[in-house]
């Protein structure tokens, strides 16, 4: 329910354009986000948890409870009086958010403001900030319409750039290295960072749950439409998800075509990458155990109880490489020579320690491969 009433039609449009001056706040595009200071979100909050336009802030007219009471109350009463009590809440609701959000913003604050459809939620405060004197403005059909900007866009964006995919197996520094190349100013995609995932069975973050699949549509969508096609961009080699986010099929694609680095690393030191990065199991083998068991029917209970036991004594070392030799290894070579066919002709990079400056090494031989 976008508006205090189901049936809501939204008000018709004086003039497509922000620069031109109205009696009322102007409408905005989604190709306009930039051109604001701010972007609000009036949204309930479980609406701006799905998704919400990266770098929004959520300031609903209307919270999850009270959506539900107006929402109810046009159902089982009259939209009549589902708006009058909607008003009320609304009124009440922007009256907080001027004194606690918004009393510090400038004369010359230019915010702009969305809901479900463009509607009567994001109208209200739009038209009492426009009527304070900021330049306020409305976005042009409302999340409805940032969402299919999405949608579109992912399938023609990823087209525009020249990729350059990090390969490597398990434990070799991926993401490091792609946050060394993005400290010397290289464009770089970290999916699995915006995923919130390390893409295995053991890939979950602790307390960082993985975003939803519009938000993380938006995530990607925001890094790409920030990329210069006169850069390389780095990425890490990604299957079709990562954890249960699908990768845009359109991004994935290009990414399969594209040119690759390979970086190689030897045992001891991917055990010491893998130790650092999943600190989290190593302080808490019960979770690790009970990940473990999702391997069962690969590996049977035989091995999967020497793995269980090796984590209960605390053996990580051993853990590791057994995991790398028998499950990641194979398992990555697969995935990886199936769907990165240059990866054959591929400059190789060696990893010899752990250590940032070695990352910061590569980084500089990444850029000259790219270039």
């Amino acid at each position: 329910m976008d508006s205090i009433a189901t049936n809501e039609v939204p008000a018709p449009r004086v003039l497509p354009s922000l620069h031109t001056a109205v009696r009322g706040p102007a409408t905005a595009t989604v190709a306009q986000l930039s051109e604001f200071d701010e972007i609000i979100d009036v949204r309930s909050e479980d609406e701006f948890a799905e998704d919400h336009i990266p770098g929004a802030i959520n300031c609903p007219v209307l919270d999850n409870v009270q959506r539900a009471q107006v929402g109810t109350l046009h159902k089982q009463t009259s939209a009549f009086e589902a708006k009058k009590v909607g008003a009320a809440l609304v009124s009440i609701n922007i009256a907080r958010h001027l004194e606690e959000r918004f009393h510090d913003r400038p004369r010359t604050w230019r915010p702009l403001i969305y809901c479900w459809r463009g509607g009567n939620r994001s109208g209200a405060l739009a038209h009492v900030l426009h009527q304070i004197g900021w330049r306020a403005a409305q976005l042009e059909g409302g999340y409805k319409s940032y969402r299919r900007a999405v949608v579109a866009d992912l399938v023609t964006l990823p087209l525009k750039f020249s990729w350059r995919v990090i390969c490597g197996l398990t434990g070799t520094g991926k993401s490091r290295l792609l946050r060394a190349l993005m400290a010397r100013g290289a464009q770089v995609l970290d999916l699995e960072a915006l995923a919130a995932h390390r893409g295995s069975v053991l890939g979950d973050l602790p307390d960082a749950p993985q975003p939803s699949q519009k938000m993380f549509d938006s995530l990607v969508w925001d890094e790409l439409r920030k990329f210069s096609p006169k850069q390389p961009v780095f990425v890490e080699a990604e299957s079709k998800k990562i954890g249960n986010l699908r990768v845009p099929e359109t991004l994935i694609a290009a990414m399969w075509q594209s040119q690759s680095i390979r970086l190689e690393a030897p045992v001891p030191v991917r055990t010491a990458l893998l130790k650092d990065e999943y600190e989290h199991f190593l302080n808490n083998p019960a979770v690790l155990i009970e990940k473990l068991e999702c391997l069962t029917a690969l590996y049977g209970h035989s091995t999967i109880a020497h793995w269980k036991k090796l984590a209960l004594a605390r053996q990580w070392e051993a853990l590791i490489e057994e995991l790398l030799i028998n499950h990641y290894d194979p398992a990555y070579t697969r995935s990886t020579l199936k769907h990165y066919p240059a990866l054959a002709h591929a400059p190789t990079l060696k990893l010899a320690s752990a250590d940032e400056t070695c990352f910061s090494e590569l980084a500089e031989q990444c850029l000259s491969h790219a270039c």
